[in-house]
């Protein structure tokens, strides 16, 4: 989690891409570099130099150096307004020490400009580089000293080298940005599918364990009664609830195995799938067919586990609430998709008739659980309930 904060922090800050360490100074060590080579600078020219330079000349390096240590001393942002003035003024310092001509001055100014050159890539983009590389080749061109042909040199290719680097920082930083995105899309994405997640479950226990265990709270007052008028009554009735308690222990246990992950890839959701229905016929002792495509289905995982859960939870129902005798489960791949189906012979729902996942939806119908499945699926539901003679329910998976 910090490793990811301090990646996010390196990717913009204020209006401008940094691709540099955050844990490094970077104003701080501008500044000192700027007081260093200004310093610098004004103890070549001024002090046992063979030729006296000019007092306005020493005045300007020496005005330069002041402001370069109260900026320092200050803490000025190297960024906005002030900032662009600083780069400004460095811009023309550099200016101003070629301008002079001296051979002594020729390796200040050439590492003046690189310090330039890094003021302009830390804290701003191409544009600017681009401007000083530009002004300063131009500038040192048109000066009639000799030696400044070196000068020239080293600002062409300095230069050039700056401009190339900070286009690719900036296409870095927008690279950077892009994955930031996405990858703040696919937590908030995660953190949805797992409110979900945690909204299904609890409602499926609501449903299921928790009623039943309501149920049997409910029956044991009445044991508790019937004991204190009529002992054998209670007996009989305690029997009967000592086979309904096996029952929910066995509702719970399939409800306990429906939340298990089941590790599988999309070429063995057939034979998962074919042992999922064998579990179910075990615990349940409701004898299930199960007819399958012979094709491979070539599922990615994560539809491989919604798809298998949600034929867990369809089989779940069947044993919950359709008293069942046999059910028949088919899974065949299309060119329209994955069709899987459950028919069972058992009481079907308290409505007639066949219906769709947005009928279902407007009329409040249906188990929900499945229903929210088959939307993170986008898959096609049909819902078919014969009162009294059994329940289908198909889903059709698209294979995109």
């Amino acid at each position: 989690m910090m490793a990811r904060a301090a990646a996010t922090r390196s990717i913009s800050t204020g209006s401008r891409l940094v691709l540099f360490p955050p844990q490094f100074a970077w104003p701080r060590g501008v500044s000192l570099a700027r007081i260093v080579l200004a310093a610098a600078a004004l103890a070549i020219t001024c002090v046992n130099a063979p030729e006296r330079p000019s007092m306005v000349f020493c005045a300007a390096l020496g005005l330069f150096l002041v402001s370069s240590i109260l900026m320092g001393i200050r803490g000025k942002a190297h960024r906005g307004m002030l900032g662009l003035l600083a780069l400004f003024g460095d811009t023309v310092y550099f200016l101003i020490v070629a301008s002079y001509g001296s051979d002594r001055l020729l390796w200040p100014a050439s590492v003046f400009f690189l310090f330039l050159l890094t003021e302009a890539l830390v804290f701003y983009g191409p544009v600017e580089v681009a401007v000083i590389s530009g002004v300063s080749a131009v500038f040192c061109a048109a000066l009639p000293y000799p030696q400044m042909r070196i000068l020239e040199r080293t600002v062409l290719v300095s230069g050039v080298l700056a401009c190339g680097f900070a286009v690719n920082k900036r296409r870095q930083g927008a690279n950077i940005q892009s994955l930031a995105a996405q990858l703040q899309a696919a937590e908030k994405a995660a953190e949805k599918a797992g409110e979900e997640e945690r909204l299904r479950i609890a409602s499926d226990f609501h449903d299921g364990p928790l009623q039943s265990f309501i149920s049997l709270q409910m029956r044991l007052e009445i044991v508790r009664k019937l004991l204190e008028r009529d002992v054998s009554a209670g007996m009989e009735d305690l029997r009967q609830l000592q086979a309904l308690a096996q029952a929910q222990i066995r509702d719970l246990r399939a409800f306990l195995h429906s939340m298990r992950p089941v590790d599988v890839d999309g070429a063995n959701l057939v034979a998962t799938a074919r042992r999922t229905a064998e579990s179910f016929q075990k615990e349940s002792g409701i004898p299930v067919t199960f007819l399958s495509t012979n094709a491979p289905i070539g599922l990615p995982q994560e539809m491989t586990q919604e798809v298998l859960q949600m034929l867990g939870e369809a089989l779940h129902n069947v044993q919950k609430h359709a008293a069942a005798t046999r059910v028949a489960v088919a899974m065949e791949k299309t060119d329209r998709g994955l069709e899987i189906s459950v028919d069972d012979n058992g009481h079907g729902f308290n409505f007639a008739g066949t219906y769709s996942l947005e009928e279902l939806e407007l009329l409040r119908l249906g188990p929900a659980s499945l229903k929210r499945r088959a939307r993170s699926l986008n898959a096609d539901l049909l819902l078919e309930s014969r009162p009294g003679r059994g329940a289908g329910i198909k889903f059709r998976i698209p294979m995109q």
